[in-house]
């Protein structure tokens, strides 16, 4: 009999909405069954990362990784995957960009704890308790990790071998990376396992010149199913978006919000986005173009950086320490694997 492959699957700074896209790919999760053992899922099994640690480095044949590293508990799971696989992957927007929990990175873990502990109104809480990363007890000292100040994506913290984009990524690209791995077909290390074309050029609406004297938002417009959505001035993010989805978002009458990431090359979605909205508006006057943008996209990092900014050149909202002081002033350190 064959020996399985070993296959690990990790949930950090994410929604586990990518756990969930796994089971997507429906009966063809035997197919999976067949081909690996999976050594640790621990959205779906028991397991203790003691029994990681045990594992010989690179036993694990591949480890598809989702989430960001917000803790000193998911950086240290993501060391210890990188020494115990000899595939890893970034598995869904939140590892490969840092996605909806990046935005955080505007703010700093002071004003978080703030409004998580203290400032929303169903929140109750007159001695001002936060979460402590030690605090004594009768039966002793309970840990908690260090939560960092900046979220970071996978491939800041560890090297990264392929990404799988999306939010979450399509059952049908799972697939297509499943059946990859398994015919021994992956493109070059460090590659984007998917398309390189964008939503735009898979999509099937109507262009033609694009002027814009007006952004809208989504509820202000029923827009004509048969045109480009950008050309009716609803922000469409399909222009910057690498495909993959299959155009759902346009095909349903609404826009692309950028999930697929940035195509090949492009180092910031943000100012790839920004580049192509800023190319289409119908005006040569700075206070018209200023009034276009402030009343149709009232929240521009919300738009240009819903999904990409921690990984992008901005990262976050200014100067943060770097990781050692930031675990030191916390009075914690990642161990070493």
């Amino acid at each position: 009999m064959t020996q399985k492959a070993k296959l690990a699957l990790y949930w950090a700074a994410s929604c586990g909405g990518c756990e969930i896209a796994v089971l997507g790919i429906n009966e063809k999760i035997l197919k999976v069954d067949e081909a690996f053992e999976i050594v640790f899922w621990p959205c779906v099994m028991d397991g203790k990362v003691r029994d990681v640690e045990k594992l010989a480095d690179g036993e694990i044949d591949v480890c598809l990784f989702n989430g960001g590293i917000r803790t000193s508990e998911q950086e240290y799971m993501a060391k210890l995957l990188r020494k115990k696989s000899k595939v890893l992957v970034a598995f869904g927007s939140c590892a490969h960009e840092g996605c909806i929990p990046g935005l955080a990175n505007l703010s700093n873990r002071k004003e978080i704890f703030q409004v998580a502990y203290h400032d929303t109104p169903s929140t109750i809480n007159p001695d001002r308790i936060e979460p402590q990363t030690e605090t004594e007890t009768p039966n002793g000292t309970l840990h908690l990790p260090v939560f960092y100040d900046t979220l970071k994506t996978l491939d800041q913290t560890v090297p990264v071998d392929y990404y799988l984009p999306g939010c979450p990524p399509e059952a049908e690209r799972i697939w297509d990376a499943i059946t990859a791995i398994l015919e021994q077909q992956l493109p070059a290390p460090g590659s984007v396992i998917g398309a390189k074309s964008t939503v735009c050029d898979t999509c099937d609406r109507k262009r033609t010149e694009k002027k814009i004297k007006k952004f809208y938002r989504t509820w202000e417009i029923i827009p004509d199913p048969e045109i480009c959505l950008l050309e009716q001035g609803i922000v469409c993010a399909g222009v910057a978006t690498r495909a993959g989805c299959g155009t759902l978002c346009p095909s349903v009458n609404s826009p692309c919000i950028g999930c697929y990431g940035p195509t090949d090359g492009v180092e910031d979605f943000g100012a790839m986005l920004l580049s192509a909205l800023a190319s289409v508006i119908d005006s040569d006057d700075p206070k018209e173009i200023q009034r276009i943008i402030e009343d149709g996209i009232p929240d521009p990092a919300g738009t240009f950086y819903r999904f990409g900014l921690a990984g992008g050149l901005l990262r976050r909202s200014h100067f943060q320490p770097n990781g050692q002081q930031e675990k030191e002033a916390m009075g914690s350190t990642v161990p070493e694997v």
